[in-house]
């Protein structure tokens, strides 16, 4: 059932969390409850975390750094990111994003269309403490990602 034409409101550290490629993404609204309009998380990336580059093909990204330091490369060129700066990703364009700071780095990160949120329930591993360390990425991790990523129109780039 769909709830997307109900108010939300997500207190903090309550919605659905998932470790990504070492860092945690915690769901604030999804395509269900926003009736595929967008899907918005928060993301806690820790020094040295952020994905590999890729390529969604289906979904606009946008980032806003709440708290920290990020390099964000956009399209081959890199810029560094720090509180209240924002960057926009068209669907198509190769990005990354890297905590480049000594402290956690925390974004709002918004994908539209919805529909990132079931890769990441797909390949991800659901967090049960919140205050536990991201594990470690493994190579059982990078394979789940790399095979659910063609079925969700990601690319990710070597």
């Amino acid at each position: 059932m769909s709830d997307h034409n109900n108010p939300r409101y997500v207190a903090a550290d309550t919605g659905p969390a998932f470790w990504g490629p070492g860092d945690r993404y915690t769901f604030l609204v999804t395509g269900a409850q926003s009736d595929g309009t967008y899907f918005i998380l928060e993301a806690l990336v820790p020094p040295g975390g952020g994905p590999p580059p890729h390529i969604h093909r289906r979904e606009h990204e946008s980032f806003y750094l709440l708290d920290g330091i990020v390099s964000l490369t956009v399209a081959g060129r890199t810029i560094r990111a720090s509180k209240g700066d924002f960057a926009h990703i068209p669907r198509g364009t190769v990005h990354t994003f890297r905590n480049e700071g000594e402290t956690m780095a925390r974004m709002l990160v918004v994908f539209s269309p919805a529909g990132m949120e079931k890769y990441m329930e797909e390949v991800f591993e659901p967090v049960g403490d919140r205050s536990a360390a991201p594990p470690p990425v493994t190579e059982v991790l990078i394979a789940r990602m790399v095979a659910g990523a063609e079925k969700h129109g990601v690319e990710f780039i070597k």
